[in-house]
């Protein structure tokens, strides 16, 4: 039958060194049994040593791809990852709103785990405004959640209301990405708030490695497919947790310094 096979979209930027970004999501996609496509909203020109030239699509081209996907396939779920400025986030979300796909998943690339910000003031004020109502499950890290909420998230009940806020601003569910920047840590602690109330922490065994790049689109990107297969949220975000651990656990030597997860050694 047409467009039976699940099928998902990751709009985010493409990382030409293949660790995080469209690439990272893709490649999970494809691990998960999923059909996956990307709607590509910048190209950057990194490795492992860093981010060293980037070039953002124009809002015309942006749109001109959720055109030709929605004429074409069947989308079952979705994500974003990197919507580097306020015109690539207000064309993202017009563009949510007319195709009205399900399951979308808000990676929201605010701060990375080094705590450098990634977007201008009005972007950011445009994420918050146009997208995060529109999402289903939002998956901040720890410093994208404090950003989000202004709280410090010095302890778990202070994580749980920042939960509860982003709830607020309208996203239905909320994954909250625990810290994970202290050699001196054994475990890291996620915390997930669902729609209907319920909660949970999931924790996995810190992993001292530089090769964590692309884990938080890893993590998302197998959330959105486990939702185009049929699972509820919380076992989506389950099976996403346990995937992405196993995938940092089984480190690849690609890279000099912060390289890649190994995406095919994770279980299914």
């Amino acid at each position: 039958m047409i467009n039976s096979f699940p099928q998902v979209v990751t709009i985010a930027g493409s990382d030409c060194d293949g660790s995080a970004g469209a690439q990272a999501d893709l490649k999970t996609f494809q691990e998960q049994q999923v059909y996956g496509m990307s709607i590509l909203t910048a190209a950057v020109a990194g490795n492992s040593y860093g981010i060293f030239d980037s070039v953002t699509m124009t809002p015309e081209f942006i749109t001109a791809q959720f055109k030709t996907l929605a004429d074409d396939f069947s989308i079952q779920a979705f994500k974003t990852g990197m919507l580097s400025d306020q015109a690539t986030i207000e064309c993202v979300a017009t563009n949510i709103r007319k195709y009205q796909w399900s399951n979308f998943v808000l990676d929201p690339v605010i701060i990375t785990k080094h705590q450098a910000l990634l977007l201008e003031e009005a972007a950011y004020q445009s994420l918050i405004k146009e997208l995060v109502p529109l999402a289903t499950l939002i998956t901040p890290n720890f410093y994208e959640a404090q950003k989000l909420t202004g709280l410090h998230l010095a302890d778990k009940a202070e994580i749980q209301l920042a939960a509860q806020k982003l709830q607020q601003l309208g996203a239905k569910n909320v994954l909250i990405k625990g810290k994970h920047d202290d050699n001196r840590q054994e475990i890291v602690e996620d915390y997930v708030l669902l729609a209907d109330g319920q909660e949970m922490w999931l924790a996995g065994n810190f992993v001292a490695t530089d090769h964590t790049n692309g884990t938080g689109d890893t993590l998302s990107a197998c959330i959105t497919a486990q939702l185009a297969l049929g699972h509820n949220m919380r076992t989506s975000i389950q099976i996403a947790k346990l995937y992405t651990q196993q995938a940092i656990q089984h480190q690849i030597a690609v890279g000099h310094q912060f390289g890649p997860i190994n995406h095919g050694e994770a279980p299914k």
